[in-house]
Order: C-alpha cells, then structure tokens, then sequence
C-alpha cells in the first residue's frame, strides 16, 4: 500500500518502523526538519517538511494515488482537518489519532461526518488494557479477543511455581484446567511450545482461555489475586482520567496525585467520585499518607518514563500492590523488562497495533477479516483473531488434516457463545472467531498459517 503518516512524533516514527517493515510505501510529513531527517535516516519512508493539511504539500506527497493518510501529529484538530482535505483531494482511507476527552462521546459522528476510517485514541486504548489488568491482576498483561469472551492471558513462572520442570504434555492431566498454552518468552526468545517444552523460572507465559477457567488455573499454581478494591494514579494526564471513569465505573475506588493546581481543580470536577491529591507523586511521605502500603493497586502514569521507572520500583519494594508502569520513550526493552515494573505500558505502540490491524484487514483476500492483532515479546510473536468466511482455504477441514507453517498455533474457536479449546479434530467454520498465534513470519489473511 502507498501510505502517507503526518506527524513524525513517537507514534509516527513507530508507525513507520512497524508499517515499512510490511513492505509499504511510506511517505512522511512534519513541520520540523529534524524530525523527518530522524526517520528518513534510519527508516524505510520517502520525508516532507511541511504542513500536513497544505494541499500543495499534500499532492507531492502523492495522496493522488495513496491508499491511506494517517494523521497523528499533536493536534486533534489538525489531524480531523487533514483527513479531510485529503479524502477531499484524494481517493485515499483516513485514520486521525483524536485524544481530548470532550471528543470521545462523539467519535461515531466523527468518523460518519469526516468519512473517516478510524479515530485512534492512545490514552483511552491504553487506559482500557490497565483497567482490565486491575480486574484480573493475576495476570501481567491481558489481550482481549472475540468480543471479551477470550483472554490471552500473561503471566511469569515464579520460583516456587508448580510448573517448573513440567511438561507442557502433562499440563492438563496434572492440574486438570481447560487453558491453552499459545507463547512462552524466555529471555529474549519467544517459543511456541510443543507437548515435550518445560517450563522454567521466569518464563513469561501467554496461555488462551475464558475468564472462569483461567481463574482456576492461577490458584492451582497458586498467583491468584483478588481484584483491585484500590487504586493510586500518578499522574493527572488524560491515562489517568480515562482510567478512573473506568475504575469507578467498576466499583474501585481511585486517588490521584497530580502536581497541577488547575488540574486538579478540572479532574476534581470531572470526577467527582475519585480523590484528587494535589501534590508531587516521588515524594515518599505523601505516598506513605496515601496509603500505598495497603494499596491494591498503582499505575505510574506521569509524563516522565523516568520518574514513573522510579516511582514502580519504590511501589514494588513497599507494597503488594498490582503494578503498572507507562513508558512513552524509552526503547531498552531488555533493560526495562529486568526491572520489578509490574505490567509495562506503550501507548504509542498500542496505536501502532491498532492501525497495523487495519493496514492488514484492507489488504487481505476474501478469505478472513483480520479482527483483532497483539504484537507479543516486542514483536517476536503475533496474536490475530480472524472471522472465517464460507470460502476460506481453512474452512471445513480437521486441524489435524491441516498442513501448518512453523511456529504456528490455533489457540481457540469461538462458535455461537462456546469457546472450544481446539483438538485436531476439530474444524474452524463459516463465522467461527478463531485466535491464532504465530512467530517468525506475518500474515493478513488466515489462509497465509498453510504451507504452500
């Protein structure tokens, strides 16, 4: 595809990253030089210094012939503006990243009345994976799949864990639980397990199942936690605020310690339910009076990565809180994921996955609809779910009778509201969401996990 990407902030520079390695043609556009220099030096993409909603810009950028503009530069505005002086000028698909919250009632009128593809929003996506790590705090990460009714669940061997020294093949005889084992990351290799793996300490595991059945498998290998009753926000950003609308919607009771006076006053009357500290969140005597020994759980969500690394750490020494950290620059995942951080969250890499979701689902056959895509292990490993369609090459036939690419493995069926945790006999139908995880290679449509 022809893709041109305004803005060449974080998200934009990640978007090019994730998007050129799909072998696209991509054009960038930024006002500032530097930035364009930055990406055109090290990435694959053609750069524009310019203005993203100057029409003039726009043609020699070729949105004549583009089949995608996406528009992320730091201005919900500029993005809405540009998106539609492009379908204006242009045949091409649209997507805006869109972030004020008094936009997000109304974003269905946006994408009808702007002819939009997508509205993006980092901070409310990002706010929904805490929330729901929060609710199933067991769990390091949680991946959402088939309309909430399976999970992809993360979580890491301990050192007195009962899986140690395992066999996968004696997994479910031993601890008689329905899950589906799909990734195991171990240092920095992401493995697809076979019935021969065993798991070690500190493997980080991916497993597939219903909420209910995951629940017994974590107090079998004994890591089950209660659901946050309690939560500190650092930060007063808009993660924060969507966050806590979430959280107070479910019942958690929330504090957030913001060091803006004005706003403090604006959360204070936009959430009127939650506490609002004004005050410095790395001061450990506010901490201490807040109560961040008893609480269950803290998400350091300020605008320094640094500070909210700091913050975690502090968190983890001093509490058993369910931990969560936001990081927005830094990029030494080997590093970052050595550290007790808890559950670690990118935000512009979540916008990435949503718009390398939609790049993938216009781009595939008739086949399958790419629904739903996780990016697993800093991108080693992939999670899509696809809708299969009466054609499609996998339709009808048994798993078993199925010739699969390496490294690839069908983790569930969704079929009219069962889940079924699939057996090589078992075949995937028209309409069936069926989750897939793969390593080593990418794929739009599901026909792409047969060998040719």
């Amino acid at each position: 595809m022809d893709i041109i990407i305004v803005g060449c902030g974080k998200v934009g520079y990640t978007l090019v990253e994730q998007l050129s390695n799909e072998d696209h043609n991509i054009v960038v556009i930024d006002e500032k030089p530097e930035r364009v220099q930055r990406i055109t030096d090290s990435l694959d993409a053609m750069g524009i210094v310019g203005n993203g909603i100057n029409h003039r810009t726009l043609i020699d950028a070729g949105i004549g012939t583009a089949d995608l503009l996406i528009a992320v530069t730091g201005d919900d505005e500029k993005n809405l503006l540009c998106c539609v002086i492009a379908r204006k000028t242009g045949h091409c698909q649209t997507i805006a990243r869109v972030r004020n919250p008094i936009y997000n009632e109304e974003i269905e009128f946006l994408k009808k009345e702007f002819g939009l593809a997508m509205i993006i929003n980092p901070e409310l996506t990002a706010a929904n994976e805490i929330s729901r790590i929060f609710q199933f705090p067991s769990a390091i990460r949680v991946d959402s799949f088939a309309k909430g009714h399976v999970e992809l669940l993360h979580f890491k061997v301990g050192k007195s864990s009962p899986l140690i020294h395992l066999k996968l093949l004696n997994l479910s005889q031993t601890l008689r639980t329905n899950v589906l084992v799909c990734t195991v990351v171990r240092g920095n290799e992401v493995i697809i397990p076979n019935g021969d793996f065993e798991f070690e300490e500190n493997d980080t595991v991916a497993i597939a199942s219903q909420r209910r059945n995951a629940i017994e498998f974590f107090q079998k290998i004994g890591i089950m936690k209660t659901r946050v009753g309690r939560a500190i926000l650092a930060g007063g950003g808009k993660i924060s605020f969507y966050l806590a609308k979430i959280l107070l919607k479910s019942g958690i009771r929330v504090t957030i310690i913001e060091r803006d006076r004005e706003r403090c006053d604006v959360l204070s009357d936009l959430l009127p339910k939650a506490t609002i500290i004004y005050g410095d969140a790395t001061d450990q005597t506010l901490l201490m009076q807040l109560g961040l020994e008893q609480a269950q759980g803290f998400a350091a969500l300020t605008g320094l990565d640094e500070e909210n690394i700091l913050l975690s750490l502090y968190a983890n020494d001093v509490s058993n809180a369910r931990i969560v950290t936001k990081i927005n620059r830094i990029s030494f995942h080997s590093v970052i994921n050595e550290l007790n951080l808890g559950s670690t969250i990118y935000p512009r890499i979540i916008t990435a996955d949503y718009i390398v979701k939609y790049v993938r689902s216009t781009n595939n056959s008739r086949n399958s609809n790419v629904e739903t895509l996780y990016k697993l292990a800093n991108g080693k490993a992939e999670a899509l779910e696809f809708i299969i369609k009466a054609d499609s090459a996998v339709a009808g036939i048994p798993l078993q009778d199925l010739h699969f690419r390496k490294n690839t493995l069908i983790c569930c069926i969704y079929r009219h509201g069962k889940v079924i945790i699939p057996s090589g006999q078992d075949i995937m139908k028209a309409g069936d969401s069926v989750l897939v995880v793969l390593s080593g290679y990418r794929i739009s449509d599901i026909k792409e996990i047969l060998e040719d």
